[in-house]
């Protein structure tokens, strides 16, 4: 293995490993330096869904790491309904991969699991990024579900993507950025991941509903240092949790992007990294 991987996201080759008798893919690039970043992702969510310039941004400077879950994509198994369950598939993958130390960032349903992975093994994390989440418990997660399908739903009968809907605002800024953000996934044209089975998208709808309906968790916990992102306008996780979030974990950055829905980080994607960077830094 070579001390850097130059490729860019969209030619990063999909690799696979054995984890507890499953076999889990993921695209990994950037320099061998320093503690990894490992992205968790969204609802939905294949390798192929990762925004090609924000994997790009970071892995300028950082090892960057994206999987899928159990279940999810190109990994075999079933995927879990709860959110525990998918953080204890994550740590197994990271520990698969020989990682003792790992920077996390964690978007939406990822958000969900990296706070879970930090307050169940802490050591493993050395600084933590919250983007478009919020805290178990915060209101309006447990509509995820009915929002999503009717996303869905509408995104068939005017043949656009569910999250040209879901992740962006009405506004024209919010538009340009859908389409935008849309046309990026579509750069990688070889050795695409294999679509979401219907069966574990039904599983992250249950693992989020929990999630919305279960009591606080002590927040207070977390000791690294925590970056949290959001949109100002968040459809799918109200961003009053993203603020509340970053009120309940000690010393934690908060930034809030102006005329941004739930992908604010995709809209604002060089702010984004720009911050990223900074952190860790």
């Amino acid at each position: 293995m070579t001390d850097v991987h130059a490729t860019a996201f969209k030619d990063a080759p999909t690799r696979h490993i054995e984890v507890e008798g499953c076999r889990f893919a993921y695209r990994d690039l950037g320099p061998r330096t320093g503690a990894p970043v490992i992205l968790l992702n969204h609802l939905g969510a294949t390798l192929d869904n990762y925004d090609p310039r924000v994997v790009d941004g970071l892995a300028a400077k950082h090892r960057v790491i994206a999987f899928d879950n159990r279940g999810v994509g190109a990994s075999g198994g079933k995927t879990p309904a709860t959110v525990a369950a998918m953080a204890l598939d994550a740590v197994a993958f990271i520990r698969a991969m020989g990682f003792d130390t790992v920077d996390l960032l964690g978007f939406s349903l990822g958000g969900f699991i990296a706070q879970e992975i930090v307050l169940a093994e802490p050591q493993l994390v050395r600084r933590l990024i919250l983007t478009g989440t919020g805290p178990a418990g915060g209101a309006g997660i447990d509509r995820v579900t009915g929002l999503t399908i009717r996303a869905v739903l509408k995104g068939a009968l005017m043949l656009k993507d569910p999250k040209y809907y879901l992740f962006f605002t009405k506004t024209a800024n919010g538009r340009r950025a859908a389409e935008a953000f849309l046309e990026r996934l579509k750069e990688r044209t070889s050795d695409r991941d294999s679509p979401m089975a219907i069966r574990s998208f039904r599983a992250q709808l249950k693992a989020i509903h929990a999630w919305g309906t279960q009591a606080p968790q002590d927040l207070g916990a977390i000791k690294q240092p925590t970056f949290v992102a959001n949109g100002d306008d968040d459809l799918m996780v109200p961003t009053a949790n993203t603020v509340d979030l970053a009120r309940r974990i000690p010393g934690a950055r908060l930034t809030i992007y102006e005329d941004a829905g739930h992908g604010g980080i995709f809209q604002h994607h060089r702010a984004f990294v720009d911050e990223v960077a900074a952190f860790l830094a």
